[in-house]
C-alpha cells in the first residue's frame, strides 16, 4: 500500500469509492485546518467533505449529507491513532 490517502475516499459501502482496507488502516481529515472526526467522503483534489446534516435520514434509513467546500488535507493514522503521514 502507499504512503498517501486516496484523493476520493467514502465511508458508505455503495460508493466506488468506498475502500474497507484504507478505512481499517485509518483515515485523519482536516477540513480547513481543523481536525474532523465525523466526515462521511471527502475529495481532496475538488475540496471538499460531505458530512453528516443533523439527526436526519433519507427513505433509505441512511444518513442524510451536505458537502462543504475548502481546502482538504488527509493522512493515514497509525495503530495509536495518531498522525503518521500527512498528503499534500
Amino acid at each position: 500500500m502507499s504512503d498517501a490517502p486516496p484523493d476520493r475516499l467514502s465511508n458508505d459501502p455503495r460508493s466506488p469509492f468506498y475502500h474497507p482496507e484504507l478505512l481499517e488502516r485509518g483515515i485523519g481529515i482536516r477540513f480547513n485546518g481543523v481536525e474532523r472526526n465525523n466526515v462521511e467522503e471527502y475529495c481532496i483534489s475538488e475540496g471538499w467533505v460531505r458530512v453528516q446534516a443533523g439527526r436526519s435520514l433519507d427513505r433509505r434509513g441512511m444518513p442524510m449529507t451536505m458537502k462543504v467546500k475548502g481546502s482538504v488535507d488527509a493522512w493515514f493514522l497509525d495503530a495509536d491513532g495518531e498522525a503518521e503521514t500527512p498528503a499534500d
